[in-house]
């Protein structure tokens, strides 16, 4: 099959959510305190659903199962990724992710948790967490037990178009009014380190993971070493934000119209501004901000025409 799978985004509440994605994506939201959209998903805890062609109403588990030449026959397990947009009205939790191994023998086989966070819009002077102090796991431990946030948790500031490449094991936060477009290993495990003493609507603390966090926390922090290129084709600005062990990613700026040859086992593209056409095998499938989309692998060659900007991002 040569035509895109676009996709149903599945939404997340979450006690830090907002109205972003209603805001500046048009969805319809279950409340105002959504605060992911499960865009790109085949993980069972919000898995997508294709909403044209043959397989519409077929979720992207079922394809990923009973299709996979649609992904080039590439070899894993379960579909290796998941693209989400969150939208961080209030700080997230401060957490960490297993890798691999960790996760596999932990979690019930669940894959580890590498992501990385394109920033499409957050407040002036917006900071998240990224990273610690400690130069050692007892002063890690001990910094903790003694409450010490501000002095162990390192701030950065973050703008507009920023990228952040978080591998498993780094202590990380998005923090308030952030609207991110994450690409990560389709996982859905969290250790929260630290969560400000926040009560739920019921008036409890949320749970901490403090045994599993500490095991797995990248100590001493390491920032990821991201090499970050822009080249000039024709028509399209491509950005390279990171070609890692678990995933490539990049930026499309399409100015007018540009040619694409499908080169991957699959391809993972979001709008996340302006509009425009897709052609693939002269079917022309109109495009927004906001959708979400796969290009599977007997595709070819395909081009986009319009002002837009869209994340991709391939295994």
């Amino acid at each position: 099959m040569k035509q895109p799978l676009f996709l149903e985004p599945v939404f997340q509440e979450r006690i830090w959510g907002g109205t972003a994605l209603k805001d500046e994506f048009g969805y319809e939201i279950p409340s105002e305190h959504t605060g992911e959209c499960w865009a790109i998903s085949a993980h069972p805890n919000g898995p997508s659903i294709v909403k044209n062609g043959p397989f519409e109403g077929r979720t992207l588990i079922e394809l990923w199962e009973e299709h996979r030449e649609l992904f080039g026959g590439y070899e894993s397990k379960v579909f290796p990724l998941l693209t989400k947009i969150l939208d961080a009205n209030a700080d997230l939790s401060v957490q960490v992710h297993p890798d691999d191994t960790y996760a596999n023998e932990n979690e019930n086989g669940e894959l580890g948790k590498t992501e990385c966070w394109y920033i499409i819009d957050c407040k002036e002077g917006a900071e998240m967490i990224y990273g610690h102090t400690a130069q050692s796991k007892a002063e890690f431990e001990a910094m903790i037990e003694r409450g010490e946030w501000s002095d162990l948790l390192r701030r950065v500031a973050i703008k507009p178009g920023d990228f952040f490449y978080v591998p498993s094991g780094t202590i990380h936060a998005l923090c308030e009014e952030t609207l991110v477009l994450e690409t990560q290993q389709s996982s859905d495990t969290t250790y929260r380190v630290y969560d400000y003493d926040r009560m739920d609507q019921e008036g409890n603390t949320r749970e901490l993971h403090l045994e599993k966090a500490i095991d797995v926390s990248t100590i001493p922090h390491r920032d990821a070493d991201v090499d970050i290129t822009t080249e000039e084709q024709a028509g399209v600005d491509v950005t390279t934000f990171v070609e890692a062990e678990y995933f490539s990613v990049y930026k499309w700026e399409v100015k007018d119209s540009a040619e694409f040859k499908q080169d991957k086992p699959f391809q993972l593209l979001s709008i996340i501004k302006g509009e425009g056409k897709l052609t693939v095998g002269g079917e022309e499938y109109g495009l927004n901000k906001g959708d979400h989309f796969v290009i599977p692998a007997e595709t070819d060659e395909f081009s986009i025409e319009g002002g837009l900007e869209l994340i991709v991002s391939h295994p």
